[in-house]
């Protein structure tokens, strides 16, 4: 028995070392536990706690805050965790998921190699031709005793006759021409000298009646008439075209040099377009040009640029271009309003993306590039010619690389862009832009996040696309019920909001506190949630 006391004791020893170690080990699992209720902010990797960054305003506002709080209405700030929508390794890259991608409707295009063309619109209206103007004008004096043509707008065709005229002067210059004529045929048998004198003689009398314009036909039918001095001589048209201004009347006096008619040739035409004082460098002479008129809807007319006018109108800012065009069918009138296409750019091929993909902020130009699936890159770009459609690149962007040209709520303006540009820093509770790389782009521009919410439409404004809805609690967003009125994405949706009908949607932030809805369903009446009179 004694043999067995030093056992005893050894093992009452042991049994009091394990329960110590057991108890120690009770009280240490109850402080860690203690520990562990703290702040996920303090939650180590492997413990299954998310570390929370930072706390955003529940409204989209730009603000943040590295502790809770809640806004003016009573409503909590929305923790940010590390992880969501997290960058991509690279500092300045965007990193969004395929789903929200689709969901976002962003689109992608290639940088190409392609010829750049330019189209130029003005507008201008049609003149007459200055050059195809002619006037009728009786180099003497005399009476119109017949008009053939006495209506202003009349066809006529070259050596037509216009009018028989009564003159003194055209009286004596016949009755010289004929004794002239009678002269010549009385000294026949004279000798030389007397037969050329007389020979002067005539023709000196019929070249004064060519002087006074009159036509050769009127001349041999003078020549054949022998002896007979016609009382009146007709005048024709010098040229084909329209009567465009006739002061003649029969019986009207007139003085020599006095304007009868006015005849135009309206076979062809001018344009006097009015060219903005930017794009008048990117016309030239001999360019083709493209004219329409209201009368003749989906007809085009082809014209040429002849001229430009040495001066800038100072009240528009526009420079005067003649372009002529032809109108052999006689369907362009003088002063009809016309609209012009003038087709220019570079005749090699550069570089170019659609123009939707140039972000402009007026101090620097921007593209999204995208390097991987749903990884997208802000790169400065400098740009050169612009085309209708495209614009020239000339660096920044190489061939191949593809760019977003359209991203509906991902990218809407400039401000979106910045965190990106700072490489993600979060500055919203005193950090510096590059210092939180963690930091999602929610920490200063709106989220692409959807959220869900049911309520009830009170009433939409389709001419600006908005709509007033009385929504239940949205727990993405820790809102309560309230009434707020919402941008609507398209047309389409906007048919599906009527007025009183319970709905359930969808909806995401498009820039601060602009909350847009993407998607409609109808719903059963369930008592959507109440107006917030705050809101």
């Amino acid at each position: 028995m004694k043999s067995l006391k030093p056992v005893l004791a050894i093992l009452m020893l042991a049994a009091a070392l394990a329960a110590g170690y057991w108890w120690g080990t009770r009280q240490s699992a109850g402080t860690n536990a203690g520990h562990t209720a703290s702040p996920a902010a303090d939650a180590k990797p492997g413990s299954g706690a998310r570390k929370i960054l930072f706390y955003r305003n529940p409204m989209g506002l730009p603000d943040t805050s590295p502790v809770p709080k809640k806004d003016p209405m009573g409503m909590d700030y929305v923790p940010v965790y590390e992880g969501d929508d997290e960058p991509a390794a690279s500092g300045n890259e965007i990193k969004i998921s395929t789903d929200k991608v689709q969901k976002l409707g962003v689109r992608i295009e290639r940088a190409t190699m392609k010829d750049l063309t330019r189209t130029v619109r003005a507008v201008g209206s049609l003149a007459v031709d200055e050059r195809r103007i002619n006037t009728v004008a009786p180099k003497f004096e005399g009476w119109i005793e017949r008009l053939y043509v006495n209506t202003t707008g009349q066809q006529v065709a070259r050596g037509q006759p216009l009018m028989d005229v009564y003159s003194p002067d055209l009286i004596t210059a016949q009755q010289e021409y004929l004794i002239a004529a009678k002269g010549v045929d009385a000294v026949k048998d004279g000798g030389a000298d007397a037969q050329d004198n007389m020979r002067r003689l005539m023709a000196g009398a019929l070249e004064r009646l060519r002087n006074w314009d009159i036509s050769d036909r009127e001349l041999k039918e003078l020549e054949k008439s022998g002896a007979a001095v016609r009382r009146t001589i007709t005048l024709r048209s010098p040229v084909s075209g329209v009567v465009v201004e006739k002061p003649a009347l029969k019986g009207m006096r007139f003085m020599p040099g006095e304007a009868l008619y006015q005849i135009s040739d309206l076979s062809g035409l001018w344009l006097i377009a009015d060219i903005f004082e930017q794009d008048l460098g990117l016309v030239r002479p001999g360019q083709a040009a493209k004219i329409t008129v209201n009368a003749f809807p989906g007809k085009v007319f082809n014209g040429k640029v002849s001229f430009f006018y040495p001066t800038v109108t100072t009240e528009t800012r526009t420079g005067k271009v003649r372009i002529e065009l032809p109108n052999p069918g006689g369907l362009l009138k003088p002063s009809m309003y016309a609209s012009v296409e003038l087709a220019s750019g570079p005749t090699r091929k550069v570089l170019s993306v659609p123009t939707s993909a140039i972000i402009d902020s007026g101090v620097r130009r921007l593209v999204l590039v995208q390097t991987g699936e749903g990884r997208f890159e802000p790169r400065d770009v400098k740009t050169g010619a612009q085309a209708d459609d495209h614009v020239e690149i000339l660096d920044g962007v190489k061939d191949g690389e593809s760019v977003v040209v359209a991203a509906n709520f991902l990218i809407d303006a400039e401000s979106n862009l910045k965190a990106a540009i700072g490489g993600f820093g979060h500055a919203g509770h005193g950090g510096k832009p590059g210092e939180a790389a963690g930091a999602p782009e929610a920490a200063t521009t709106p989220s692409a996040t959807g959220h869900k919410a049911e309520g009830t439409v009170e009433s939409v404004d389709a001419k600006a696309g908005t709509a007033s809805i009385a929504h239940g609690p949205i727990a993405s967003l820790k809102w309560p019920a309230m009434t707020m009125e919402f941008k609507v994405a398209n047309q389409a949706l906007i048919k599906e909001l009527q007025p009183g009908a319970p709905i359930a949607f969808e909806f995401v932030e498009r820039k601060p506190g602009e909350w847009v809805i993407t998607g409609v369903k109808p719903k059963p009446a369930t008592g959507a949630g109440q107006p917030h009179a705050g809101h």
